[in-house]
């Protein structure tokens, strides 16, 4: 007598391929005996479809079910098996076996009465001769794989026979086995299902055997499985879903004492396999591993279910399993193929920038030798001061603590917010553990080098020319908001000039890299640290950049995160202050400067100047020519060549880069108008040259684009653009080598010898320091340790309006102090922790604040609540007779759990992002470009000549004239070893029409 099989089919869809899998049900050399459909929210045609095979039963469900629900719908309907030979055939409307599909099944069951479920071959539904899986197994962690998975058909495998599991869709068990072991587990209804079937029979003493013989066409839809679904929504879904079911067998396997440990530790685990997600660059799959946590954490009933249903037919141990697990050199093996074919996806983008052959070894040597040449005075002296320059904290510990919210050492001291910008000293003073302060010295000495090596890198993402490329570092490296900026002593200025090309770059790389779009967010918000007034530009850019991007957006909608993360405790800060525009105001130290006009801030000068002219050979040349004509003839090549653009072939790109000018501009000009900080009792507009270098990017970006386009005298025209920017900014860098800047070598104390000696044993002793303003005043400030630091200031006291009760108190006592008074000063010292008062030396031209020095003095040699200790280069030094060492008012207080909160969240966000940006080798993500935005390498366009010559002499073959363009409009990749017989057009790394080399082969300007 014959097995009785019955055909379990369910159907979701419908269509062509169920008319293919029933034709292949009628086509079996060993048909089944009788047939059962599930129909699943089906239509009248399918209905029809599978009434003509009069199947024996017949079960409709309203909805898609899993599977395992459908199979069960339907079984129950069934009759009991007759005997233990009865089998169950589960097919899906997706798996068309071939005609001996079902006899090898059956064979493979008959001739070992110990096997219970038997596994088909599945190969892919349009290319028979790969196969899709083949198989099921787990590694010593539990991780589910398929054994075989994805690889071309040539009979390797057919010796595989018994197996942990299999996926379900072909799979033919024992009707009393399913009916033993419960059918499909619920709790599994996308992914394992099979595996946890085969696992469960191999406990309950049956085998699972592999049938090669057997094979089915598989459309892998996702009616049993989770399909294959293209795409990065696709692949999380699975990942999820995979991630679940490893997590629910983990618990439903492991023994009971340990059951709760595994419970307690899955989201702790789930938070290091986020922290991996990100170094692996697969962030969109840590939602889902959380969703998986939880979820496994929330259903603990699905859980004791799946635990009974092994304990009731569990007769083997599971030591059994151990020989069908994947070994772990295999597991190695296939990590080792999986990183090649990365690295082999990797070779055909990667980008040749021809970094020397392009320039950019002059432009980093000769920016080097211009960079020495500046500053190399302030090289001997070890430090660099003047201008918005203060030395940075001694320790690198002080530099992170003042990066986070807490106590702010300034004001007399309060517990705020920190400026951003203090974060990005706090990595800047680390570079210099040794002596944080030397890093600023080390600032002034990189910024034209690392301002050229960005120009350069910036202007190879528009063109491949050489002479742009030039143009694009050397313009960028002397641009006239640099040089202002480091004639001021701006490091906050300085650092945004450096870091805007790179943020272009690493832009145009994110839409297809999670590392570049990650590490352009760090880039983003340490800009928006250094120059919060750049932030609606940056923000307005980001905003365009999204639609534009495409399905690529998906990575650019979190650059502003980090730089959220850290403004968001300011911003609230302010806010409730009411001052939302004091965020806009510079970090640093307050310091006021020229306030340029509309006129000069459009022709790029920062410092209220005409670029210095106004002080060449004493005032002869504006005798000559006007300052702003000169200014505006030296810069109108860039600016002709900028608007040019919207005449070329690149119009586009152009029209961005110009726009990206108008809203540097923009807010250059809006920065004039914001006063929003003081220094003393005068207020500080907003430095306008931040504003000024994203015009420049913007022109120059343009300029480049347009230029680009010409066939002929390209060259020559970046020259004379080149020449003439070197030319109007020479006064400004004649300035800076002859010394007559504001930036000069550092001096070897900020205060007294004195304090320095009892800073020592005493790192927070406090000063009073009091300095005679010009209006008849004294501004008083109590300076900690060896005295203020850059990275102690904040903005939320230098834009403070109103006194508060600590700083009328500092007034008071500072008033007192210069007058003679009865004023008992003891509580004061008491509370602000103070030792020495230091009276600063006024200008010797001020006749008002030398008066009041005079008084401030003769008051305090005559108070005997201070002891005169000696004169010094700052100014005569008194100490407080009641000063003690350590006082308590000079402890820092703490800053509550708030703080602590604040800062965490900072960490997270940041470090994510920092873990993202991480490079973890090349070709990790997948290239999603279309084909006719991948790059293509060229070949010499004497040796495209020479083949299409060759095409065209040999027999029965036919030339034609074709353009890259066309190439780029068929579906098929292009040859790479074919090149377009028409070297007047190309494509570059960014998709986007170039013009040709100037007289074929080799550029004529570049040869």
């Amino acid at each position: 007598m014959f097995p009785r099989v019955t055909a379990v089919l369910v159907v979701q869809h419908g269509g062509e391929r169920l008319r293919t899998t029933l034709d292949a049900l009628r086509s079996q050399t060993r048909p089944p005996d009788d047939l059962a459909v599930v129909l699943m929210d089906a239509d009248d045609p399918t209905r029809r479809l599978v009434e003509a095979q009069r199947p024996s039963h017949v079960v409709s469900l309203g909805a898609p079910q899993p599977f395992g629900a459908a199979v069960a719908a339907v079984e129950q309907a069934l009759p009991e098996p007759g005997d233990d030979r009865s089998s169950l055939w589960l097919l899906t409307e997706d798996s068309a076996p071939e005609p001996t599909a079902l006899s090898s099944l059956v064979a493979a069951l008959e001739n070992a009465r110990t096997a219970a479920v038997a596994a088909p071959k599945l190969v892919d539904w349009d290319d028979p001769r790969r196969i899709v899986r083949f198989g099921r197994s787990v590694t010593r962690a539990g991780r589910s794989m398929a054994i075989v998975e994805d690889e071309l058909d040539q009979g390797q495998h057919d010796d595989l026979s018994d197996v942990l599991g299999a996926d379900p869709a072909g799979l033919l068990v024992r009707h009393a086995v399913w009916r033993e072991l419960g059918g499909l587990d619920p709790a599994l209804p996308v992914i394992d299902d099979g595996l946890d079937l085969g696992v469960r029979a191999r406990l309950a003493g049956h085998r699972v055997v592999a049938v090669p013989e057997a094979v089915l066409r598989f459309g892998d839809t996702g009616v049993a499985g989770p399909g294959s679904e293209a795409g990065g929504r696709g692949a999380r879904r699975r990942a999820r879903a995979a991630r679940t079911a490893q997590l629910h067998r983990r618990l439903a396997s492991a023994p009971a004492v340990l059951v709760p440990l595994h419970w307690l530790a899955l989201l702790p685990i789930a938070v290091l396999r986020s922290v991996r997600h990100l170094l692996v660059k697969t962030p969109g799959s840590i939602p889902g591993e959380f969703a998986a946590a939880v979820e496994v954490m929330s259903t603990p009933r699905r859980t004791l279910h799946s635990r009974r249903s092994i304990a009731r037919v569990r007769t083997a141990k599971w030591s059994t399993l151990a020989p069908l697990r994947i070994r772990s050199d295999e597991v190695r093996a296939r990590r080792q193929q999986a990183a090649e074919a990365r690295r082999q996806r990797a070779r055909g983008r990667a980008d040749d920038l021809q970094f020397l052959q392009t320039g950019g070894g002059w432009i980093l040597l000769a920016t080097l030798v211009l960079s020495i040449v500046l500053f190399a005075p302030l090289l001997a002296s070890g430090g660099i001061s003047g201008g918005g320059l203060l030395p940075l904290s001694d320790e690198v510990s002080a530099l992170w603590r003042n990066a986070a919210a807490g106590w702010r050492d300034i004001g007399g001291g309060f517990v705020g917010a920190a400026d951003p910008f203090a974060g990005v000293l706090a990595v800047l003073g680390s570079a210099a553990f040794w002596n944080p302060s030397a890093a600023l010295l080390g600032l002034w000495l990189v910024a034209i080098p690392l301002s050229g090596l960005g120009g350069w890198f910036a202007a190879s993402r528009l063109t491949e020319r050489a002479s742009l490329r030039v143009l694009g570092g050397l313009a960028w490296a002397v641009a006239p908001p640099l040089l202002d900026a480091l004639a001021a002593g701006r490091p906050a200025a300085v650092l945004v000039h450096i870091l805007l090309p790179w943020l272009a770059v690493l832009m145009f790389a994110a839409g297809t890299s999670w590392a570049a779009a990650a590490a352009a967010s760090l880039v983003f918000a340490a800009i928006v640290a250094c120059a919060p007034v750049l932030a609606p530009a940056l923000l307005l850019a980001w905003l365009v950049a999204l639609p534009l991007s495409g399905r690529a957006a998906v990575r650019l909608v979190g650059i502003p995160l980090p730089a959220l993360a850290l403004a968001l405790p300011l911003v609230v800060q302010q806010v409730m202050r009411g001052a939302p525009l004091s965020l806009l105001a510079d970090p640093g130290l307050p310091h006021g400067a020229g306030e340029p006009t509309i006129v000069q801030i459009a022709l790029g000068q920062a410092n209220g100047t005409w670029g210095r002219w106004e002080e060449v050979f004493g005032g002869l040349v504006p005798e000559v020519v006007p300052p702003p004509i000169l200014l505006a003839v030296l810069l109108a090549p860039l600016a002709i060549a900028a608007i040019a653009v919207v005449g070329s072939r690149r119009l586009r790109g152009g029209l961005l880069a110009l726009a990206l000018a108008a809203a540097g501009f923009a807010t250059g000009v809006g920065a004039t108008l914001v006063h929003v900080a003081f220094s003393g009792e005068r207020t500080v507009p907003v430095w306008a040259g931040a504003g000024i270098s994203v015009m420049w990017l913007g022109l120059l970006a343009a300029a480049i684009l347009a230029l680009s386009t010409l066939r002929r005298g390209a060259a020559a025209a970046a020259t004379l653009v080149a020449v003439f920017g070197i030319v109007a900014v020479a006064p400004t860098i004649a300035a800076i080598a002859l010394g007559r800047t504001a930036v000069g070598p550092a001096p070897e104390r900020t205060l007294p010898a004195f304090v320095e000696a009892e800073a020592g044993s005493d790192p927070r002793v406090g000063t009073l320091r009091m300095q005679p303003t010009a209006d008849g005043g004294i501004r008083a400030t109590i300076e900690r340790g060896t005295g203020a630091t850059l990275d102690e200031q904040s903005t939320l006291a230098s834009t403070r309006r109103d006194l508060t009760a600590t700083t009328e108190s500092i007034a008071t006592l500072a008033g007192n102090l210069a007058s003679r008074s009865g004023y008992d000063a003891t509580d004061a010292v008491e509370e602000f922790g103070l030792s020495f008062v230091l009276l600063g030396e006024p200008a010797p031209a001020d006749p008002a604040a030398n008066a009041v020095h005079e008084r401030a003095r003769a008051a305090l040699d005559g108070n005997p609540q201070v002891v005169a200790t000696g004169e010094t280069d700052f100014g005569p030094i008194w100490r407080f007779v009641d000063a003690e060492p350590d006082a308590p008012g000079a402890r820092i207080p703490d800053a509550g759990p708030v703080a602590g909160w604040v800062v965490a969240g900072q960490l997270v966000v940041v470090g994510a992002a920092l873990l993202l940006s991480i490079p973890t080798g090349g070709g990790r993500e997948p290239d999603r470009r279309p084909p006719s935005a991948r790059r293509r390498r060229r070949r010499p366009v004497e040796a495209a000549v020479d083949e299409t010559a060759k095409d065209a002499a040999a027999p029965g073959r036919a030339t034609t004239d074709e353009t890259p363009a066309d190439t780029e409009a068929r579906d098929e990749p292009v040859d790479r070893g074919r090149a377009s017989s028409d070297p007047r057009a190309a494509v570059d790394a960014g998709g986007h029409e170039r013009g040709g080399d100037e007289g074929g082969g080799r550029r004529a300007d570049e040869a």
